[in-house]
């Protein structure tokens, strides 16, 4: 995981996990396949953890079985610096997957296509302003349904409980643009912990909402960060689990000591089968009971 990375996204698959970041390691330029962890006895029998980097960006998925599964509500947009970069990823994430909007010129950018991939992740391909940049992915929020017309209280919502954040551009509905709502926000960026994100309403019918198939990982350095996040993010307390937690628009987040994935990444069968045993009936998780689980000395 790139070292100034907080907040790393995480893709919950049945079976695939290992097989989605091999393919999109390989489909995204200068990417690569960190790490695989198999997890032992836990409610959902083995699973496989799976890190890796796309141009520079950090992911992380979980073959956890069929409970989620992915869709557009929460999408990456990826900037590209030129038209055939795009065309060439086009390519690769939209065989066997399916065209939302097709790859073509608009009038917010002369190269742009939204693809859900064989494997159910939404992305958005578009040109960058400069062909210079280097790729950019950035995690792109839906507000539908429901949440239809919250975008915007969102958006300050979010910027309030992260550091290092900032509200960026806000493009918003206008008088014609019907079933939107007038002023309600057709596009808005944002950073958090130095990290950038997207978020739109959307009042058309859609059948999708957030769920856990898409949610962040919040990696934290101490205690008293941890329960930051936590009292601040969780408003679903039947949804609170092994550092799992759903906020007031349903979205998931995982609440975790950084050290955690070191642990899991580096350590012993016996320690990654200790560490797991600890965490499995935890809620909000125990930085110091998890180290301690690590570092026990088994007779």
């Amino acid at each position: 995981m790139p070292a100034s990375q907080k907040i790393v996204s995480h893709l919950w698959f049945d079976t695939a996990a290992v097989e989605a970041a091999t393919f999109y390691a390989s489909s995204f330029p200068d990417s690569q396949l960190i790490s695989v962890t198999r997890l032992r006895d836990t409610p959902s029998g083995d699973c496989d953890v799976v890190s890796f980097d796309l141009t520079g960006y950090a992911f992380q998925a979980i073959s956890a079985g069929p409970f989620f599964k992915p869709n557009p509500s929460i999408s990456f947009i990826v900037y590209l610096p030129t038209p055939a970069q795009i065309d060439t990823l086009w390519s690769r994430l939209s065989d066997g997957g399916q065209t939302l909007m097709p790859l073509e010129s608009y009038p917010f950018s002369a190269r742009y296509g939204w693809v859900q991939d064989r494997f159910g992740i939404s992305w958005q391909l578009t040109l960058s302003e400069n062909p210079s940049d280097p790729p950019v992915i950035i995690p792109a929020l839906l507000f539908v349904g429901d949440n239809c017309g919250k975008a915007e209280e969102a958006l300050h919502f979010y910027t309030s409980v992260f550091s290092a954040s900032r509200i960026g551009q806000i493009r918003r509905y206008g008088p014609d643009q019907a079933p939107d709502r007038e002023g309600t926000i057709l596009f808005a960026d944002f950073v958090l912990e130095h990290q950038s994100f997207a978020l739109s309403d959307s009042a058309f019918a859609h059948d999708f909402g957030f769920n856990e198939a898409i949610s962040f990982i919040v990696n934290c350095e101490t205690q008293e960060e941890i329960d930051h996040y936590w009292e601040r993010l969780s408003a679903v307390p039947e949804a609170e689990q092994c550092g799992w937690l759903k906020d007031r628009y349903g979205v998931s987040w995982q609440i975790v000591p950084a050290a955690l994935e070191e642990m899991m990444r580096h350590g012993a069968p016996e320690q990654i089968a200790r560490v797991t045993q600890a965490f499995l009936p935890m809620k909000k998780l125990d930085l110091a009971a998890l180290q301690s689980a690590y570092a026990a000395v088994t007779e």
